[in-house]
């Protein structure tokens, strides 16, 4: 059973090894499911699109950021695009417990905990940028472990510190009162 700190920092490993352009092992081109890696970077427009993970606790959010036009927001309808958001951060997450695996050699579990929240924010009146979000459950951090309070102490200089107040003026401050 791996510790909490283990879990982030094989988490923290799997995201700085995916980076855009980022190589594995054999030389090829890592394929994590986003849209930037479809078509050739030479001969079509680049896509902007990419993810990120914050940890809060016991729970893991990953955000995936993309720049879209409008009419792929409401060309198929609003649940669509919801659905196709929703499953990319999905394959991000099978992305993270893949290379997880190959990173620990340990089984990682995320389970989801809600929805997935977008906004959609204009740019233009053709492209929108949209950040989206979904939380994640990691098996095996115990919340209780995380939430303890800390235990340490004022440093005595930072004490003296603040047992100075400011409740005077200074020396050199000749202002009237």
């Amino acid at each position: 059973m791996a510790t909490t700190l283990e879990i982030i920092k094989g988490i923290s490993q799997v995201i700085s090894n995916s980076y855009d352009g980022a190589l594995d092992d054999k030389g090829e081109p890592i394929k994590i499911g986003l849209k930037r890696e479809e078509g050739n970077p030479l001969i079509d427009s680049r896509v902007m699109d990419g993810f990120g993970v914050k940890f809060m606790g016991n729970k893991l959010c990953i955000t995936y950021q993309a720049e879209i036009q409008l009419k792929d927001i409401h060309g198929n309808g609003a649940n669509a695009f919801e659905t196709e958001i929703d499953q990319m951060i999905t394959d991000i997450a099978s992305f993270i417990k893949k290379e997880y695996k190959k990173v620990t050699g340990t089984a990682l579990t995320l389970t989801p905990e809600k929805e997935v929240n977008i906004l959609a924010q204009s740019t233009s009146r053709i492209r929108h940028f949209i950040t989206a979000n979904k939380m994640f459950s990691i098996g095996g951090v115990d919340s209780e472990e995380i939430l303890q309070p800390s235990t340490e102490r004022l440093d005595a200089n930072f004490k003296k510190f603040l047992e100075m107040g400011g409740t005077g003026r200074a020396p050199n401050d000749k202002r009237k009162d």
